[in-house]
């Protein structure tokens, strides 16, 4: 689950929006999505007589905790030069990044402080936050930002023509009409799918794999429900893309599924006998030809070690008996089919050393193979 957070970040030694800058590219690397972007303000120092600064403040979708955020920031700021000293009071500093506000939390610990407890107090925070979050209530004052900021002075400080570039701004997935992530069992690609569709905009279609009573079936005895649970797949599939793919969603900028029709051939070609098969094949192609491809796939390969963890720790019990041999027929039908489909425009991510769900940067870095692809 994504959380928003809302940070300030200053600098007032030697090039302050280099710095910035560099700032905004750690917390995109390190803490997650860089949402929304303020100006710069140059502002006078405040609390010690120093140079200007300029200021900043940025929102990100976030799936760490407040304690493991402040923990990254820490580690940022020393990255980009910060020095902490044992001399009192306020001083100049190639940066500084402050947490102002993590949802609504209020927390109070050695390490952190939310909401900021200074930041409803100073304009230079006030003011850009404004910019990005005017609507924003403050959970102990139960005022807006905007009510906070209009009650403060802005004496010397002045929006700046310099202006910084949100890494995230070009990963975007709208010059695609429809993205299909697929995977193995357990691979995580109804997990990719939703976060993709959460975070830009996406129309989302998940396999109703759970609504099929073949299903359970199937693992105890593959022989006899092999057929019926691969031709329910297939006319299930085969209604929901096309049904889903006609109906515009004004509101949406492009559609991202956690399959693609065809891996009712792959699997259908491991489980069936040679002569169910050809049945089913020719059924597969009059449907598949009337299909709409996706204009992205994007494989997850996971080992077969890493899926078996995966398939265990989510615990459904039809799953559980899923032998390692099947799983590697899987992969191989897929990769074979990739292989295969030279006209499909696919991107392959080896997931098996990543947990894009939990970590951040794990997930950025997904985003980014995407893009750079």
């Amino acid at each position: 689950m994504l959380h928003t957070t809302y940070i300030s970040i200053g600098s007032n030694v030697g090039d302050k929006r280099a710095h910035l800058q560099n700032a905004l590219q750690q917390l995109s690397e390190k803490i997650g999505r860089v949402s929304k972007v303020s100006p710069i303000y140059q502002t006078p120092s405040w609390g010690f007589d120093g140079n200007d600064f300029y200021n900043a403040c940025v929102g990100l979708q976030t799936a760490l905790s407040p304690t493991e955020m402040m923990q990254e920031i820490l580690k940022i700021e020393v990255v980009l030069g910060r020095v902490r000293n044992s001399q009192k009071g306020y001083q100049d500093r190639t940066i500084d990044i402050d947490v102002v506000f993590y949802e609504d939390e209020i927390v109070k610990t050695d390490l952190l402080n939310l909401p900021h407890p200074l930041a409803h107090e100073r304009k230079f925070v006030m003011q850009p936050l404004c910019d990005i979050a005017p609507s924003k209530i403050h959970p102990i004052f139960k005022k807006t930002v905007a009510q906070l900021n209009a009650q403060l002075k802005g004496d010397g400080m002045q929006i700046s023509i310099e202006k910084l570039q949100n890494p995230n701004s070009n990963k975007d997935f709208s010059r695609f009409n429809y993205i299909a992530i697929e995977g193995n069992i357990g691979a995580g690609k109804t997990s990719l799918a939703t976060k993709i569709a959460e975070d830009f905009n996406g129309k989302l279609i998940l396999e109703r794999f759970a609504d099929n009573p073949f299903l359970p079936k199937f693992y105890e005895d593959n022989g006899r429900y092999a057929f019926p649970l691969e031709m329910s797949f297939l006319a299930d599939r085969y209604q929901q893309i096309s049904d889903d793919l006609a109906q515009l969603d004004l509101f949406k900028d492009f559609i991202v599924s956690d399959y693609d029709v065809f891996k009712s051939l792959i699997f259908a070609k491991v489980t069936l006998q040679h002569e169910e098969y050809k049945l089913y094949r020719k059924l597969f192609d009059i449907m598949y030809k009337e299909i709409p491809k996706p204009d992205l796939y994007v494989y997850l390969y996971q080992n077969t070690e890493r899926l078996l963890r995966n398939i265990k720790k989510r615990g459904r019990d039809y799953e559980q008996k899923i032998p390692s041999e099947y799983l590697d027929k899987i992969n191989n039908g897929y990769l074979e089919f990739i292989r295969t489909h030279k006209n499909l425009n696919v991107k392959i991510i080896d997931v098996s050393e990543l947990d894009f769900v939990a970590n951040a940067n794990d997930y950025q870095k997904i985003i980014a193979e995407i893009h750079d692809f």
